[in-house]
């Protein structure tokens, strides 16, 4: 099976002289779904993973059901403010600005074993800050995986000396 025959390309979204990458047929199809999920999976077993954890919001949607398919648990990584209890906070730059993301401090463990999932490398800051919320809490990163890998913005230059799985590349 092909999965990026279940990506569209939207041209000019969210501006112009952008291709999106939209993920979304590729959820809407149960097998293509299931094929990434377990991509992912697998990757993970070799790494004996303990926790997964995903920034907001489609690295939801890829590492859960990795998670559940590992019968371990997903940490959410999440803007400011969305969290309910004592969070740590890493902020990072855009190309328009800065964000910050937050994980519980009690979400992962010293020495837990942490993959990190996400949708799409792009640029890499998002992967950047959220390694450094997992390491500030003691977890151990033992790899990053995504279903797509934009090559062109070199995300990777920003997580240097993290393995990285992707299932496709652009």
């Amino acid at each position: 099976m092909n999965l990026k025959d279940f990506v569209a390309d939207v041209p000019d979204f969210p501006q112009p002289g952008i291709i999106f990458r939209d993920i979304s047929p590729l959820m809407a199809d149960g097998k293509a779904y299931g094929e990434a999920t377990q991509q992912i999976v697998n990757y993970a077993k070799d790494k004996e993973v303990d926790m997964i954890v995903g920034p907001e919001a489609r690295g939801f949607i890829v590492g859960c059901p990795v998670a559940f398919e590992l019968g371990i648990g997903f940490a959410p990584c999440r803007k400011k403010g969305k969290l309910p209890r004592e969070t740590i906070e890493v902020s990072y730059g855009l190309e328009y600005g800065n964000d910050a993301l937050q994980l519980h401090k009690d979400s992962i463990k010293p020495g837990q074993k942490v993959l990190v999932c996400d949708d799409l490398l792009a640029t890499g800051g998002t992967i950047a800050a959220t390694i450094e919320l997992v390491e500030k809490l003691g977890g151990e990163v033992v790899g990053t995986a995504f279903f797509i890998e934009l090559k062109d913005l070199h995300g990777r230059d920003k997580i240097k000396g993290y393995d990285i799985f992707t299932l496709m590349e652009y």
